[in-house]
C-alpha cells in the first residue's frame, strides 16, 4: 500500500524528470502487481502520464502500455487502455507518434486480434501517412511485422484493401529513409499475400523500388530477392525484374552501373550458377571493357567475389577464357584489364589453374609494344608469384623478369627490379 502511495506521488511529481523516470518504470511496476491493483491504481496513472504537458513522459507512458495491456482481460481493454493508445497514436509530438509506430507489433500482440482489426488497422495507416518522415520511417520498417501478426482469417483482405494502397504512396515517398525502410521489409510480404498477389500486385512495387535513384533502397529489394523467388519461382522473377537489372547496369551514369556491379555477387548468390551463367555472365564480362578506369575496377572485383561464391572450376570454364581472349584485343587498356582480372583471380582459383592457364598468357604480354603493359606484367608477376610454386617461378617468372629488367622503359624496368626482389629471384 504505502509503495503504491510513493510510486503515486513519483507520478504526479512537479519535476519534469522525476515523473520521466517513473514513468519508464510504469510497466514494470504493474507487473508485480495483483490485477485489481492495476486497474484501481495504475491505470489512472498511466492516464494521467498519457497526456502529461512533457512529450518525453508521454512517449514513456506508450512504453508502459505494451505491458499494461498484457496484464488486462480482454474486455478490460477497451475501456482501460484504448482510448490512450488512441490518443496517443494521434499526438501533437511527432516523437510520441514515433514511438507507437516503434512498438507497434507489440501493442498489437498485446491488444488481441480483435481490437486490431478494428483499432490498430486505422491507426497503422495514419503512422504511414504521417506528416512526419521518422513516423512513416518507423511504420515502414513494421509492415511486414503487423501484417504477419493480423488474425489469419481475413488478413488477405485486410492487407489488400487497407494496408497495400498505403504501402503504394510510401513506394514514392519523397524521404529516402522511408523508401529504403520500406524497401528492406516489403519483399516479405510475398510469403504473406502469395503467388497471385505478388506477380500482380507487388512486383510493380519492386520494380518500381529497383529504379529508385537512392543506391540503399535498390540494395534492399535485391538483397531480399531470394524470399520473391520462394513465392513466385525464378521463371517469373526473371521475366520481371531482370529487365531492370540490365536496364540499370547499361546505365548511361556510370554511377548507376557501379552500383549494380556491387549488388551482382549477392544477385548471383540468390538466383543460382545455372540462372547467372544464362543472364547475367555477359553482362560482367562487358563491365570489363567500360570506357570507365572505376567501372573496369569494379568488374575485376566482382569476378574475384563470384569465383569465391561458385568456386574454381566454374571460373576456369566460363571466366577464365574470356579474360584471357581479351589479351589479344587491340586496345592496350583491355589488354591491361587482363592483367588486372588476373590479379585478382589468381587467389581464388588457386595454384593449378593460375599456373596452367594464366600465366602464360601474362608471360607472352611482357613483349607488349605498349610500356603501360609491361610494367603492369612485372605487377602481376609479382602478385600471383606467391601462388605458384618455386620451380615455376625460377624457370618461368625469373628470366621474364631479369629481361624487363633491362627495358628501355624506366617504369619497367624499375617494376620488374621490385617484382624481382619481392620474390626473392634475384
Amino acid at each position: 500500500m504505502e509503495i503504491r502511495q510513493h510510486f503515486r506521488n513519483l507520478c504526479s511529481d512537479d519535476t519534469p524528470m522525476v515523473r520521466r523516470a517513473a514513468a519508464s518504470k510504469l510497466g514494470e511496476f504493474a507487473k508485480v502487481l495483483e490485477l485489481e491493483y492495476v486497474k484501481n491504481d495504475i491505470i489512472p496513472l498511466f492516464t494521467n502520464l498519457a497526456s502529461d504537458e512533457q512529450d518525453s513522459v508521454r512517449l514513456l507512458a506508450v512504453e508502459a502500455c505494451v505491458s499494461i495491456a498484457q496484464l488486462l482481460p480482454e474486455e478490460d481493454l477497451e475501456a482501460l487502455v484504448m482510448p490512450t493508445l488512441r490518443q496517443a497514436t494521434e499526438d501533437k509530438s511527432w516523437r510520441v507518434r514515433y514511438m507507437v509506430a516503434d512498438k507497434f507489433s507489440e501493442l498489437q500482440k498485446a491488444v488481441g486480434p480483435e481490437i486490431t482489426k478494428n483499432d490498430l488497422v486505422p491507426a497503422f495507416q495514419n503512422l504511414l501517412k504521417d506528416c512526419e518522415a521518422e513516423v512513416r520511417a518507423a511504420g515502414a520498417h513494421k509492415v511486414k511485422e503487423f501484417c504477419e501478426n493480423l488474425p489469419t482469417d481475413g488478413r488477405e483482405a485486410i492487407i489488400m484493401n487497407n494496408i497495400l494502397p498505403y504501402v503504394k504512396e510510401l513506394v514514392s515517398d519523397t524521404n529516402q529513409h522511408v523508401k529504403s525502410a520500406l524497401a528492406s521489409v516489403i519483399m516479405g510480404l510475398s510469403t504473406i499475400l502469395g503467388k497471385e498477389n505478388t506477380i500482380e500486385h507487388l512486383l510493380p512495387l519492386f520494380l518500381a523500388q529497383l529504379k529508385d535513384e537512392c543506391p540503399e533502397v535498390r540494395l534492399n529489394i535485391i538483397s531480399n530477392l531470394d524470399c520473391v523467388n520462394e513465392v513466385i519461382g525464378i521463371r517469373q522473377l526473371s521475366q520481371s525484374l531482370l529487365p531492370a537489372i540490365v536496364e540499370l547496369a547499361e546505365d548511361t551514369k556510370w554511377r548507376v552501373r557501379l552500383a549494380i556491379i556491387e549488388y551482382m555477387p549477392l544477385l548471383a548468390g540468390q538466383l543460382g550458377v545455372e540462372f547467372f551463367d544464362e543472364k547475367l555472365n555477359s553482362l560482367c564480362m562487358a563491365w570489363l571493357v567500360d570506357h570507365v578506369y572505376a567501372i573496369r575496377e569494379a568488374a575485376t572485383n566482382n569476378l574475384m567475389k563470384l569465383v569465391e561464391k561458385f568456386g574454381a572450376e566454374w571460373a576456369q570454364n566460363t571466366i577464365v577464357p574470356k579474360v584471357l581472349a581479351m589479351a589479344n584485343d587491340p586496345n592496350y587498356l583491355h589488354r591491361m584489364t587482363t592483367l588486372f582480372c588476373v590479379n585478382a583471380l589468381s587467389e581464388a582459383c588457386g595454384k593449378e589453374i593460375t599456373t596452367k592457364l594464366m600465366l602464360p598468357i601474362v608471360l607472352k604480354m611482357a613483349a607488349d609494344q605498349v610500356a603501360n603493359v609491361r610494367f603492369n606484367v612485372a605487377k602481376s608477376l609479382q602478385r600471383i608469384g606467391p601462388v605458384l610454386d618455386s620451380n615455376t617461378l625460377q624457370s618461368d617468372v625469373k628470366p621474364v623478369l631479369q629481361k624487363l629488367g633491362q627495358d628501355e622503359d624506366m617504369d619497367v624496368k624499375y617494376f620488374a627490379q621490385e617484382a624481382i626482389t619481392v620474390l626473392a629471384l634475384a
